[in-house]
């Protein structure tokens, strides 16, 4: 089989959401943030088929199978997992690499300079910002109340004059066609010279979730005649780099790489730079920003893959709200719990807000955040007169269209007894308007179509000891926390000290992954071939540990290692003294350490 990048399969795998593939052949139910329905690889009459929308992985706890929309593919196909990345692939409309294409090792060496060039650019500009020559740079800075450490967490830098940027990148070997792919430099076409595309400008590097620097904002800052191109026309407050090779501004989520890292109970998506900013700073770090208004359906499964609940906290004006109402419907066909954050103060938007009211009431804006049925009405009500008999039934109509879209029946039993109450409207009009739109939707389409054969179900006999419970935790944790479980785990846990030997290889290549750097664990699945391996791997990422405190939790894993290392140490060091056959020396060395190993095992009681 070709070996694709993990950012290639990445692509495809975000152009066939999981839900939406699993869906063509299984009637799912979700429930809690998974789907559950019948298994399509086993006779089964109670569904214990899952399938998670933020992890993109299926697994059925009846027969065992699991893995990711490729897996799934080859299964249900009856192809194998080569085959299954071509057909998805072509359903995306991605065209993929051969081994014998020259072009695709030029592309891929392109990319390869263009992230160092990113890379090094975002350095330069972030030093720049400490020299004196960035003084416009260093007082917008202090108008917007940024401190040192959230500048170097985001790495925001200060953009010179003319072509600094480029001799920059010039005296390091680089040539102008890999600097011109980037977009940070660009050719005159009336002399030919090269110049820096971003001049006096504060810098916010744009980063991917492998925290590479993808692309680039930069905010204007002069406020004279500067702030005037040659024609006289306004410059534009933000420029951003062009789409390239490597930056795809709608499949792209700023400060995601950062938001990641905190909870994963919600995520709160704002419009800028600044908003992201400013709200991390004063302790809201999981936030993210779409580059401008219009939040596109990439982003969307980001933000689903990333937490089940999302609250919308666009700007207040009109293209604000016009963006929330376009971000609601991508966001609940997604099937996210969508949440509408509400300022109730005089601020445009969240970085006002949190300036002037402080974080405490910000958090209260989000703990009172409004359900998307809740916000359409509100909506409405400015829109529509609902005392006029036409304006009434097109509210009713609308509304419908929101509740058949909500898939918790309990939730659309409370809002549909809530409305009929609210204005006047029977619950038998609200019900026969949803059922109407449901039954005018056809949930049978299938888009691959092809045998689906049944594949034989193997006995699975899964241990159930202590043991293999915590190495399978171990995995989960390193899975879904690398940055926080890895360091920590392997100065007391090594590969050996795992005992079941499926686990001992997954920790194994986990460790040698992270070792080279490669934190990112969205595409773990790729790393392994072996089937059983990626069902237990599925197993694992689809089970609920109730992990509450992720420090705890792997503190508590190190305890027992260490404990039980040290037990077996003490049992070693008795049966060498009741064999006999050492000198006096040995015994008293032997017994001094079992000394100290009795006292360190009582303080750990």
């Amino acid at each position: 089989m070709a070996r694709y990048s993990d950012e290639l399969l990445d692509e495809i795998k975000s152009k066939n959401d999981i839900i939406d593939i699993v869906s063509q052949y299984v009637r799912l139910k979700r429930s809690g943030r998974s789907f559950f329905g019948l298994c399509p690889f086993h006779s089964e009459k109670t569904p214990s088929f899952s399938v998670s929308p933020e992890k993109q992985i299926f697994h059925c706890f009846g027969c065992g199978q699991g893995g990711d929309v490729f897996s799934f593919v080859s299964k249900i196909e009856n192809i194998n997992y080569a085959e299954a990345i071509r057909l998805l692939a072509e359903r995306a409309g991605i065209q993929l690499p051969t081994n014998t294409n020259s072009e695709d090792e030029k592309i891929a060496h392109l990319k390869s300079k263009m992230y160092e060039i990113n890379d090094l650019a975002a350095e330069f500009y972030h030093q720049n910002l400490y020299k004196p020559t960035a003084k416009t740079g260093q007082d917008y800075v202090k108008f917007r109340h940024l401190d040192n450490n959230t500048l170097k967490l985001f790495k925001i830098g200060y953009s010179g004059t003319f072509n600094e940027l480029y001799l920059y990148l010039k005296s390091k070997g680089y040539t102008e066609e890999e600097m011109l792919a980037t977009g940070l430099i660009q050719k005159s076409q009336r002399n030919g010279t090269f110049y820096d595309s971003y001049r006096d400008r504060l810098m916010f590097p744009i980063m991917d979730t492998r925290n590479r620097v993808v692309g680039f904002g930069g905010r204007i800052l002069a406020h004279d005649t500067k702030n005037k191109t040659e024609d006289g026309k306004p410059k534009r407050k933000y420029i951003n780099s062009p789409s390239n090779l490597v930056y795809d501004k709608s499949r792209i989520l700023f400060a995601m790489n950062i938001a990641k890292k905190y909870s994963q109970k919600e995520i709160i998506i704002v419009e800028g730079f600044m908003d992201v900013i400013s709200l991390h700073q004063r302790g809201i770090h999981n936030v993210v920003a779409s580059n401008g208004t219009a939040l596109t359906e990439a982003q969307g499964r980001m933000l689903r893959q990333a937490s089940e609940k999302i609250i919308i906290g666009y700007d207040a004006d009109g293209a604000g709200q016009n963006a929330t109402l376009r971000g609601l419907d991508i966001l609940q066909n997604l099937g996210c719990d969508v949440r509408i954050l509400q300022l109730d103060g005089a601020a445009k938007d969240p970085d006002e807000y949190i300036i002037k009211y402080g974080p405490e009431r910000f958090q209260k804006c989000i703990d009172n955040a409004i359900s998307l049925v809740e916000f359409k009405i509100k909506i409405l009500k400015k829109t529509l007169n609902l005392e006029n008999s036409n304006d009434k039934i097109k509210f009713l109509k609308e509304i419908a269209k929101v509740l058949q879209r909500t898939s918790n029946d309990l939730e659309r039993e409370v809002y549909v007894d809530k409305i009929a109450k609210e204005y006047n409207i029977s619950k038998e009009s609200i019900y026969a308007e949803i059922s109407k739109l449901e039954n005018s939707s056809n949930y049978s389409k299938k888009i691959l179509e092809r045998s689906k054969p049944k594949l034989e179900i193997k006995e699975q006999i899964q241990e159930n000891t202590q043991t293999e419970k915590r190495e399978r935790l171990i995995i989960y944790l390193l899975i879904n926390y690398p940055e926080k479980s890895y360091s920590k785990l392997k100065e007391t846990i090594t590969v050996n000290d795992i005992q079941n030997e499926q686990n001992r290889t997954i920790i194994k290549k986990l460790y040698e992954e992270f070792e080279k750097g490669n934190i990112n664990t969205s595409s773990v699945l790729n790393w392994f071939e072996n089937e059983e391996i990626i069902n237990e791997i599925s197993w694992i990422l689809a089970y609920d540990f109730e992990v509450i405190d992720i420090e705890k939790c792997i503190e508590d894993i190190i305890k027992t290692y260490s404990k039980e290392k040290i037990i077996l140490e003490k049992n070693e060091i008795i049966k060498f003294l009741e064999q006999g056959g050492i000198t006096g020396e040995q015994r008293n060395e032997l017994e001094a350490r079992l000394n100290t190993i009795i006292i360190e095992l009582a303080k750990m009681k």
